[in-house]
Parts: structure tokens; C-alpha cells; sequence
């Protein structure tokens, strides 16, 4: 039987095998297929030669015997406890002699029958019987792996889940059956109801504004009044340039301006037009040179804007270093007006809206989560660490004490409500797509 590689020849093989041997009319072997046994050989002959009534009894007289999960033999001896062989005694009115349905168990399933039909009665013993059924019991599994084997897919699946379902309805597995309940309700939990579905990033604490005071001219640091972290107000000088360079340049500008308005004192007292064009205009430029010179030594006190906080520049270290015009010195921020920014990769930004709320933890207070408001949408992507992000701004509802610009933390925005196996999966799907879009083109 094991030397043929397909069901209908191993089968055929083993029919003709038991036919030969004990001497039988016919043998036939066959299999449930949809809760009815199909004939999958016969001995000495195909299927397709046998007539269809006959295969219709013989199909029928297999499921008398699987139906009753024991063998059947008709007539049925004395000696046999009684069974039910309606279906036996109508194929024996076809054909006299004896019939007899072994059935194919498999892992304590019924999963098929071996059916031997004898010319005459009285054709096998108790004990030839029994060498039939062990027979069977050998032979019928591995027909029915091949039969696996080469049955579709589809049809193994099914028959899987046939079989689960019936041990899930056993008797002795309740807590089972409890077990797959809280599962298909975790499921449907998970599928089904829409939770609050949250998307953010890296966040960090600015002041709602930020000013930033610059060197208004080429010179020297002179002295700083201030650091990081001091509250300023609105006037109050932050740090010093020295003047000295600005006072010579004055003074050579004033001393200028003094020649030119005495030559043109002296042209109008001579009616020298010329001369008092001439010294008229020379005047004019070192008066304006005086003034720009008097405006740089004002700006050279750093005053700050409004009332805050000085949260970047400490200068203590840098005093007599030289510095060029335009050079950031100080940033202020005010003191209770801040922003927050979250990062929101760019997977998720189409999710965002403006007004959505959310919530914001920081590293330096962990425990206390604080609501905030999405008030912008920045339309530029920037890269941060290899991913592309999209600064989101946001305002904070309630302002803690301790809360100060540029710290940092984790920034949470709800974004709808979804079930949860969708937003624990939708990014492997998302990827999932946009893979067999590039690969397919369509």
C-alpha cells in the first residue's frame, strides 16, 4: 500500500490486497466528506466502473456503521450483540452472501469504513473479526493522512475547525469553552468598541514669545547683569558694551561739527557764497554723524523688551570679549506666556486638527499630566533623528509655578476614537500598503 503515492492507488492496492486474501466478492474503502462517506476505491476495478446504486448502497451501508461507531456485519450471527443493518440487509437484497463494515478511527474520530461483501454467509469467524478490525485499525490512518494530504487547502481548514468546534462542545471542556468566551470578548473589545486614539511625540516648553537682543554694534562686552533663569523687567538694562571707542568717535564728531559752524560763521561774515555752501554742508554730515554715533552709545545699554524671564545667554564667562554687530547676546521670554511644541511624525499629521485637545508630561514633573490645546499646524516637515516630524503648537490651559521655558517631555493629542486593534496595527498596515504599491505600481 505504501509503495503507491496517491490515495486512489494505495487504497485500490489494499481493497484488492484484503479481496484476494479472504477470498471476497468485493471490498470497498471510503471516507466522510461532508458528513456522508464517498467511495475512494474498489477492489480490482476503478470507481467509475462500478454502477451508481451499487456505490449509492455500499456508501450507505458504510454510514450504518460509522453512524453506530461499531462494526456491522449481515446477517447478523447469533453470537453478535444486535445492530441496526437496514442499509446492509438492502445491499444483500441486491447481491446474497454477507457484508460486513469495518469503520476507520482516527485520533477517536470516525473518519471513514472498510466494507468486505462475501458470495456466501457465514464467511468470517469472530476471530477473523478481530484480525479485520486490527487490520483496520493499522491500515486506515495512513490512508487517511494521504487522503489529508491531497485534499485542497480549503477543506483542511474546514475540517480543522470542524474538529475544534466538536471538541469545544465536549462534555469535559467548560473551561475551555470559558477560556474562548473571554477571548472572542477581548476581541471584540478590541475590534468593535472605539477608544480614545492618541498620536504625539517629543515635546518641548517655549515662551509664547521670545525676544532676542542682539549687538547692536562692533565692540567689547563690558558687563553682564544677568543669567538665565532671572526674572527681568520692561526697562531694565541686562548687560553693558564699553562706550569707549563710541566716546572718542563722539568727541571727533563734535570737534568736527564745532570747525565746520565756525567756517561757516566766518563764510556768512565774508559773503562767501561758496565757502558758506561748502562748510554749511560738512556741518550737516558731522551733525548726522554725531547722531548715529549718540544712538549707538544708547544702544549700547541691552535693556529688556517686557516683563519675563531671561531663559538663554550667559555672558558671565565672555566679559572683554570682542563682539560683532548682529550677534545674539540674550533671549527673554515673559514669565507666565508659554507655548508648547510637539513632533509629530509625519505618519500621523494628517490626523491632527486644529482645537484638538491633549495632554502634556514633562521630565521634570512626570506625575502631572497638563491639558493643552492645539492652536497650530506648521506646514514644514524637519528632520529629527532620521524621521520626518511636523512641529505642532499648542497652548497649555493651567500654567504651574514650577513650570519654566525649555523644558522637555511627552506630548499626547487625541486624535478620535478608534477601536484598539486598529491603532496598535495600522502602521504595519499603512507600511503594508504603501510596500505592495511600490512593488505593484497600482
Amino acid at each position: 500500500m505504501v509503495s503507491h503515492d496517491r490515495l486512489g492507488q494505495s487504497a485500490m492496492a489494499f481493497a484488492s490486497e484484503l479481496a484476494t486474501r479472504l477470498d471476497c466478492e468485493r471490498v470497498a474503502v471510503g471516507f466522510v466528506e461532508d458528513r456522508f462517506v464517498r467511495i475512494v476505491a474498489l477492489s480490482h476495478g476503478s470507481i467509475g466502473e462500478g454502477r451508481t446504486e451499487m456505490l449509492r448502497a455500499i456508501g450507505a451501508a458504510m454510514d450504518e456503521a460509522i453512524e453506530q461507531a461499531a462494526t456491522v456485519l449481515a446477517p447478523v450471527p447469533l453470537d453478535q450483540p444486535p445492530r441496526i443493518v437496514l442499509a446492509h440487509e438492502e445491499l444483500l437484497r441486491r447481491e446474497a452472501g454477507q457484508v460486513c463494515s469495518i469503520p476507520i478511527v482516527v485520533m477517536h474520530e470516525l473518519v471513514g469504513a472498510v466494507l468486505l461483501q462475501f458470495r456466501r454467509a457465514a464467511a468470517l469467524s469472530s476471530e477473523r473479526i478481530a484480525e479485520l478490525e486490527h487490520a483496520v485499525a493499522l491500515v486506515g490512518p495512513v490512508l487517511h493522512f494521504m487522503r489529508h494530504g491531497e485534499r485542497p487547502w480549503r477543506k483542511r481548514v474546514r475540517d480543522r475547525l470542524r474538529r475544534g468546534w466538536a471538541h469545544v462542545r465536549a462534555p469535559g471542556s467548560g473551561g475551555l469553552r470559558i477560556g474562548i468566551g473571554m477571548a472572542l470578548t477581548v476581541v471584540t473589545v478590541l475590534l468593535a468598541v472605539p477608544f480614545e486614539f492618541r498620536v504625539g511625540g517629543n515635546a518641548r516648553v517655549e515662551g509664547e514669545i521670545q525676544r532676542v537682543l542682539v549687538a547692536p554694534a562692533d565692540g567689547f562686552l563690558k558687563q553682564t547683569l544677568v543669567r538665565p533663569g532671572d526674572l527681568v523687567k520692561a526697562g531694565q538694562v541686562l548687560a553693558e558694551l564699553a562706550e569707549q571707542d563710541l566716546q572718542l568717535e563722539r568727541s571727533k564728531w563734535s570737534s568736527e561739527l564745532a570747525q565746520h559752524e565756525n567756517a561757516y560763521a566766518a563764510a556768512m561774515a565774508r559773503a562767501d557764497r561758496t565757502q558758506l555752501v561748502i562748510s554749511q554742508a560738512k556741518a550737516e554730515e558731522a551733525r548726522a554723524q554725531l547722531a548715529l554715533v549718540d544712538g549707538q552709545i544708547g544702544r549700547s545699554h541691552i535693556v529688556a523688551p517686557f516683563d519675563g524671564v531671561l531663559i538663554r545667554g550667559d555672558l558671565t564667562q565672555s566679559l572683554g570679549a570682542p563682539v560683532q554687530r548682529g550677534d545674539v547676546l540674550l533671549t527673554v521670554a515673559p514669565r507666565e506666556r508659554f507655548r508648547v511644541i510637539v513632533e509629530v511624525d509625519e505618519r500621523d499629521i494628517a490626523r491632527v486638527r486644529v482645537g484638538q485637545p491633549g495632554s502634556l508630561a514633562l521630565s521634570a514633573l512626570p506625575w502631572d499630566s497638563l491639558p493643552m490645546t492645539v492652536t497650530r499646524i506648521t506646514p514644514m516637515a524637519t528632520a529629527v533623528e532620521g524621521h520626518n516630524v511636523f512641529e505642532v503648537e499648542a497652548a497649555l490651559a493651567d500654567i504651574p509655578d514650577s513650570l519654566r521655558p525649555g523644558l522637555r517631555g511627552m506630548a499626547r493629542i487625541t486624535a478620535g476614537r478608534e477601536p484598539l486593534l486598529w491603532a496598535w496595527t495600522h502602521r504595519l498596515t499603512d507600511w503594508l500598503r504603501l510596500a505592495v504599491w511600490g512593488w505593484t505600481g497600482s
